[in-house]
């Protein structure tokens, strides 16, 4: 009954993508993007929620450039929404030979899957299309074929890619999917601030502000600035032990 209760919004059932991207500080950046991942696989694992691999880009020494994971199971979209947003990381670096301290940044975006039809029409001319070689993580086999494919809205700068599939063609048609849940929740974002505009509520609709931060050096604390939970074991977060803080969150930031 309370899981019902707190999830009770509109996509909060439904299963959900989640995209991460490194911010400004090159290797270091894209190893916490790496760290954030495994956060959100192990959290998966946890929770008997099931995830895809839906597309991913490797660091060109470590980590990751871009990943984006098919979240699947009850509530998926509910636990995980008020993860988007940018998460910092203060630790000393182990890609500084010096072992000084270093802060990253990493952004994490969480849309619904949107199941019934939306009603959102694309023109083609308003659509760039590209096509690449998929980049397997880990011990993935890797596709020479040009099957990944990558497609840019023009009008809304809005930029989709796929290549968990070995057809170019069902690649296309899952981001085309994306693009469209990516499309409707702009627009319903957009209503829901013109609704709160009129209401007079002031309501930050930006996935882009700072959400949290991990810190690991000169001492241990994860917290959330939107919150103020905290967490002395940041060991214990990063390896998906997050249920406790997406619950606290929910209940305290509605």
């Amino acid at each position: 009954m309370e899981t019902s209760v707190i999830l009770s919004g509109e996509f909060d059932a439904s299963n959900c993508y989640l995209e991460i991207h490194p911010g400004a500080g090159g290797t270091e950046a894209c190893d916490w993007a790496e760290m954030l991942e495994r956060m959100y696989e192990r959290f998966c694992e946890k929770n008997n929620f099931s995830y895809e691999l839906i597309d991913y880009q490797k660091g060109e020494e470590a980590g990751i450039k871009s990943v984006t994971l098919k979240i699947k199971g009850m509530y998926a979209y509910g636990y995980l929404k008020l993860e988007s947003g940018v998460h910092r990381l203060v630790r000393k670096s182990p890609f500084d030979a010096g072992n000084r301290r270093h802060t990253s940044f990493a952004s994490v975006l969480v849309m619904p899957e949107i199941n019934t039809n939306i009603d959102i029409e694309i023109k083609e001319s308003d659509l760039k299309i590209d096509v690449y070689h998929s980049s397997g993580a880990g011990g993935q086999s890797v596709n020479t074929s040009n099957s990944a494919v990558r497609i840019t809205h023009l009008p809304t700068k809005t930029v989709v890619t796929c290549q968990n599939e070995r057809s170019q063609l069902k690649n296309k048609e899952q981001a085309l999917t994306m693009l469209k849940n990516k499309l409707y929740m702009l627009e319903y974002e957009k209503k829901n601030a013109e609704l709160a505009s009129l209401k007079g509520e002031n309501k930050s609709i930006n996935f882009g502000s700072q959400i949290r931060s991990y810190v690991l050096e000169p001492y241990k604390l994860v917290k959330d600035h939107r919150s103020n939970y905290e967490n002395t074991n940041p060991d214990k977060i990063l390896d998906g032990s997050i249920l406790e803080m997406l619950i606290y969150n929910l209940k305290n930031l509605k």
